[in-house]
């Protein structure tokens, strides 16, 4: 089989640059718009429309969404800083006055930010401010007067906004973004060297991500129009479908102009008929020369009920929308079904989910968000503090209560232990002991004296068998056979005490 004519460019001996990009994505852009959606009716700005009434017009949609804002609202963010080191912790202490030094607070931002979920993506500008006191100057006005560069806010830029997007004609790489808005309708070009791109996917370096409810688009929109058609039905069950006998004449081909102006006008009565507070007709009483009606109207009741249950028909569609995003916990106990282990293996899943989405708008921060504020301001660092969450989920105090029960039936030797103390105390929100410095020791309880209780200095009389003897090799020890002391026990079994 002969050679084509790529196939002998490849065999032809050549010096490959390793630093230049050979292929592509196979992203389809047109213009700087995005063509990845296959349905004609989600292409382009309806996208962004349609994904706009399912957040604001379907319970299930609003419902998992305010799930999921609540959720990470209630996460506890925290700086870490590089190192022990001192300007490592002040750099630390630097990054988390400019989270709390924000026009918006850190929740509201996070808020926003997490509108790249029902949208796909999420742009976010970055703008800053020299930090000079409290000043009238929005672009100086601060809690603190060290003359640092801080954020001002991390506004927002709409995604039915977003006009195109900005790629490098050699490389395809992402410059920035071209915005369209109110009041003006000017173009405004965001690089991206200063905003924020927080995508769900970076399938094929799209910038507009995937949205989590594009697989819900189907369920949702059969559910509307079942929902309307229903709306449609209770009405007309509740009034009846009007029907309106008319002469012949009038639907007729060659009827004349007045004619048909007359059928159109009981087409719209016939339309218009409403059981509201406005319902009534006025209808003219004509008759032939035999006194039969010419015009009659008169409403057709219904049968009976159904055939088709819409309730179940939604409900099945309202299922199939929340498992999308693995969000159909919240339709358990609504059909009277579902225990309570399959509801937190669920909500488990849900907030893995949500955890994974926290790592990436932390990621954004971490990779380029942070560098460039410690950039501006020349931090003597060589690793900036990472911005990190928490968990998602607290801790169930009844499962950690048995958990420790059962290592401590194990003979796990789990206490005195400070940090484990500590760390059970908070996730029960009791007070905590403070920490120990390394190599302080704990004070012990001071002794009542024996005029507090009499009682305090009466010696315990001690067994034989349980006194320390001498050791075969002549050291002070326990006699061989005998229990190990409790102290020298709990070293053995746990290490060192801290």
């Amino acid at each position: 089989m002969a050679e084509t004519v790529g196939e002998k460019a490849l065999n032809q001996p050549r010096r490959i640059d390793a630093m230049r990009e050979i292929g592509t994505t196979g992203l389809t852009v047109y213009g700087g718009e995005i063509y990845e959606e296959f349905l004609p009716q989600l292409s382009g700005s309806k996208l962004i429309s349609t994904l706009r009434e399912m957040r604001e017009n379907d319970p299930i949609v609003g419902a998992l969404l305010f799930v999921i804002e609540m959720l990470v609202r209630q996460v506890e963010w925290r700086v870490e800083a590089a190192s022990d080191e001192p300007r490592d912790l002040e750099a630390a202490d630097f990054l988390e006055s400019c989270l709390e030094d924000m026009a918006e607070t850190w929740a509201d931002t996070l808020a926003s930010i997490l509108s790249f979920l029902p949208f796909g993506f999420s742009l976010h500008e970055e703008v800053y401010k020299r930090r000079g006191g409290r000043t009238r100057d929005p672009r100086t006005n601060s809690r603190h007067d060290d003359g640092r560069i801080g954020w001002r806010k991390l506004p927002i830029r709409a995604q039915d906004t977003i006009d195109r997007w900005v790629f490098d004609p050699d490389s395809g790489e992402l410059q920035g973004a071209v915005q369209v808005a109110l009041p003006d309708y000017r173009e405004r070009i965001l690089p991206l060297e200063r905003s924020l791109l927080f995508r769900t996917t970076t399938t094929k370096g799209n910038p507009e991500g995937r949205s989590i409810l594009r697989s819900a688009y189907r369920p949702w929109w059969f559910k509307k129009r079942i929902e309307e058609q229903e709306g449609i039905g209770v009405e007309r069950d509740l009034a009846g479908m009007p029907v309106i006998h008319v002469p012949p004449e009038l639907l007729a081909r060659n009827a004349s102009g007045e004619d048909k102006a007359l059928l159109n006008e009981l087409k719209r009565l016939a339309r218009n008929i409403r059981r509201d507070e406005k319902e009534g007709v006025i209808f003219p009483m004509a008759y032939d020369e035999e006194g039969h009606d010419i015009y009659k109207l008169e409403l057709l009741s219904t049968g009976g009920r159904r055939q088709f249950d819409t309730t179940g028909i939604i409900q099945r569609y309202d299922k199939r929308i929340a498992m999308v995003v693995a969000a159909d916990f919240i339709l358990l106990g609504q059909d009277k079904v579902g225990s309570f282990a399959l509801a937190s293996s669920k909500t488990n899943l849900f907030a893995t989910a949500i955890g994974a989405w926290l790592d990436s708008i932390s990621e954004q921060f971490n990779r380029f968000a942070i560098p460039r504020l410690f950039g501006l301001n020349a931090f003597p660092i060589e690793d900036p503090p990472k911005l990190c969450h928490g968990d998602i989920e607290e801790v169930d105090l009844t499962e950690l209560g048995e958990y420790i029960s059962k290592l401590a039936g194990a003979g796990v030797a789990l206490f005195p232990n400070r940090e484990l103390e500590n760390f059970l105390l908070e996730r029960a929100n009791l007070p905590t002991m403070a920490e120990l410095e390394p190599g302080e020791e704990e004070e012990p309880e001071p002794k009542p004296t024996p005029e507090e209780d009499p009682d305090a200095n009466l010696e315990v009389e001690v067994p034989d068998e349980e006194k320390p003897g001498e050791a075969d090799d002549g050291s002070k020890g326990p006699v061989e056979g005998g229990p190990i002391p409790e102290a020298k026990r709990r070293r053995r079994l746990f290490g060192r005490r801290r």
